[in-house]
């Protein structure tokens, strides 16, 4: 499937438009709310702080996305976060919201490669010469603003193709 516009969110994951069942029924399924949130709110919010903080480290002044190709290591520092769950890291986040962000990591990209979600690149820039993301047609933050650069998100998407992961 080839995904153009508004239907990859920040990051290079797919929006809930392509997640969620078209069925009404189906979708109450899936209580995200009721069953995810309401049950883990502080996991969530410090699952959420360790996105802010990686941002900070690999992507410092940019808006929060998920650079996929900064750090791809995530079943083995996941576990190595599990080793040390209970316990602070030296950067003072919970070695277990790591190991949780981690595993939502492996989770997501799992669901990918079986939706095979393919993006559609394109070459327009916006009005100040950035590359124009060919996710969301936004400025893309890790494209180099000349244009020679690949998006990352296009190159994790063929090293994926690559490793098999993506049809």
């Amino acid at each position: 499937m080839s995904i153009v516009g508004g239907m990859i969110g920040p990051g290079g994951a797919p929006t809930r438009a392509t997640t969620l069942p078209d069925d009404g029924a189906a979708r109450k399924t899936y209580p995200v709310a009721s069953g995810v949130m309401d049950y883990f709110p502080d996991a969530l919010v410090a699952v959420a702080n360790v996105s802010y903080r990686g941002n900070e480290q690999h992507n410092p002044g940019q808006p929060l996305h998920w650079a996929r190709g900064k750090s791809t290591d995530e079943a083995d520092t996941m576990l190595r976060h599990f080793l040390q769950r209970g316990t602070v890291d030296v950067d003072g986040v919970r070695h277990s919201a790591k190991m949780v962000w981690r595993a939502l990591a492996i989770l997501q990209k799992e669901i990918e490669a079986e939706q095979a979600v393919v993006v559609v690149p394109t070459k327009a820039t916006t009005a100040f010469g950035m590359v124009k993301c060919p996710q969301d047609n936004s400025a893309c933050y890790s494209c180099d603003p000349a244009g020679v650069a690949e998006c990352q998100v296009l190159a994790d998407q063929r090293a994926a193709r690559k490793e098999g992961l993506v049809r």
